[in-house]
């Protein structure tokens, strides 16, 4: 296959910027709900978000530039993350406008607020999962600054439970790709792992 190859340096970064975000795809998005040291709510998606740490659970986002979810984060040490859904898609898009500091994304949206359980931050009433966290450490490289936020509590709604875990065509979760794109779930594919030991070839050390 032929390929072009690119320099990061010569490209610029706005446009690898972009070119990186159309190439690692689907990216999962953090509704990031915050509250400012002045009691002012924050919501706002943010595309680089994954699982940083199992034990103890942290979640991490990054923040491109200086946003009022890292101020507010920095400010408070506390912040949730509420799942994307489908059926949301509208008011998620809406709430990455950047209203001013102090005007609150759930009022001028019209997105419905539920109090969270060990943090201050509300979560999102309509989002069917909410992670709950508390500032581990952030870091700064360039003008990104990656948050890591230990989980202190999660609250999943009954309805996307299937045998006590989350069902993925239940929760509907949206995903980012590049441009202006986004993505929903699609045909999901189930494969278990190969153990070693099954692995075609493989001969079995004998017992001593």
């Amino acid at each position: 296959m032929a390929r072009v190859d690119i320099d990061p340096d010569e490209l610029g970064v706005s446009a690898f910027y972009k070119l990186l975000t159309a190439v690692v795809v689907p990216r999962p998005i953090a509704w990031v709900s915050s509250r400012s040291a002045g009691g002012v709510d924050n919501l706002a998606p943010h595309s680089f978000f994954t699982v940083a740490a199992i034990d103890p659970p942290v979640v991490q986002f990054t923040s491109v530039g200086r946003k009022d979810s890292l101020n507010n984060v920095q400010a408070t040490g506390e912040f949730v993350v509420n799942l994307a859904p489908r059926w949301m898609f509208e008011q998620i898009n809406a709430s990455a406008t950047a209203f001013p500091p102090d005007q609150s994304e759930f009022d001028a949206v019209g997105i419905e607020r539920e109090p969270s359980l060990r943090v201050s931050p509300p979560r999102v009433a309509g989002s069917p999962v909410a992670l709950e966290c508390v500032l581990h450490d952030t870091s700064t490289i360039g003008v990104s600054t990656v948050v890591l936020g230990r989980v202190v509590a999660a609250a999943i709604a009954e309805e996307v439970l299937e045998g006590g875990h989350p069902a993925i065509e239940r929760l509907q979760p949206l995903a980012r790709l590049g441009r202006d794109q986004w993505s929903e779930i699609g045909r999901v594919r189930e494969i278990t792992r190969i153990p070693y030991q099954s692995w075609p070839g493989h001969h079995a050390l004998p017992e001593e």
